[in-house]
């Protein structure tokens, strides 16, 4: 691969990154927020399905970019922004520990105890949640690569699902299990919460796997890669 190319597929690989990131970081921000989402009217243990936490919008994108990432870069460099993602989400956390610290002044238009209630968060659950997050993606990366190994580089399909299956049912039953655990939730909506954003989470799965189908078949085009070729940046 020429240098020109060489340094196109590090820029893309760095956009990639910045958006992993920032789906990351805005989904630990604004996940205390809850929505129902209406394609059925549908109640399981009492709880009706499809009450999602607003954080779970932005989320899938992260997993659809790892699975880009792992398919185009490597494992390693999957590795790397899963990382990078981690250290970012306890970055951020620190500045908004810093932020409710500083006292607000008298006419600022949001106040000490509004600021709190939204952005303050158990540390402990946060390291908790982030723990839990970065399980999911490291076993998404590992199932999707045992997969890609087993099929040589060929149905795209089933390890984008099935290693985001896998990922996605972890990551949802240890997220909400912390949020039950730390008092975020009541323990009654359990169940349904897990059902729903598992669901959810199969949907979107399900949905995205034409765009990895066409990103791929760009990068593919673009830099001359074969099924089984990965990009070296």
């Amino acid at each position: 691969m020429g240098e020109q190319k060489t340094e196109l597929a590090k820029k893309i690989y760095l956009y990639l990154a910045g958006l992993f990131i920032t789906s990351l970081v805005v989904s630990n921000l604004i996940f205390q927020k809850f929505f129902y989402w209406r394609p059925l009217e549908i109640s399981i243990f009492g709880n009706q399905l499809f009450e999602l936490s607003v954080g779970i919008l932005p989320y899938p994108i992260t997993f659809l970019i790892t699975d880009l990432i792992s398919e185009i870069y490597g494992k390693k460099k999957a590795n790397q922004v899963v990382i990078a993602g981690i250290f970012a989400s306890f970055f951020s956390m620190g500045i908004l520990w810093m932020a409710n610290v500083v006292p607000a002044i008298e006419n600022s238009p949001v106040d000490d105890a509004t600021f709190q209630k939204v952005f303050a968060l158990s540390p402990v659950a946060v390291l908790a949640s982030m723990m839990a997050y970065l399980s999911a993606q490291f076993v998404d990366i590992r199932f999707y690569h045992f997969w890609k190994k087993l099929t040589q580089g060929r149905m795209l399909w089933l390890r984008n699902n099935f290693s985001t299956f896998s990922s996605q049912l972890i990551d949802t039953v240890a997220v909400i299990s912390l949020l039950c655990l730390f008092g975020v939730l009541e323990w009654n909506l359990f169940w349904g919460l897990v059902l729903s954003g598992f669901l959810f989470k199969i949907i979107i799965a399900a949905l995205d796997t034409p765009f990895l189908y066409f990103f791929v078949y760009l990068f593919r085009k673009k830099f001359d890669l074969q099924p089984t070729d990965e990009l070296e940046i």
